[in-house]
């Protein structure tokens, strides 16, 4: 059972990375939010739509089941 977790978190890891690397930038990028430059908002209020939202929400379940099955490797 443990080795099925083993497995399945790498795999859960390996998508959560990928989902992580396809989603859009929503700001100027790293250097302006270093330096100040440009109107950085973290809370903005920026809908998402098409396969943004999917991205997004793919992203969002990925890492609860992440979560989930760390949680469940400590218990076992």
């Amino acid at each position: 059972m443990k080795d099925f977790l083993e497995i399945a978190i790498m795999i859960v890891a390996v998508f959560l990375i990928l989902l992580s690397l396809l989603q859009s930038g929503k700001s100027d990028g790293l250097s302006s939010a270093f330096t100040g430059s440009g109107g950085l908002n973290l809370f903005a209020n920026v809908k998402e739509r098409g396969p943004e939202k999917v991205i997004s929400n793919l992203t969002l379940i990925t890492g609860v089941t992440f979560f989930v099955l760390v949680i469940l490797i400590r218990i076992i």
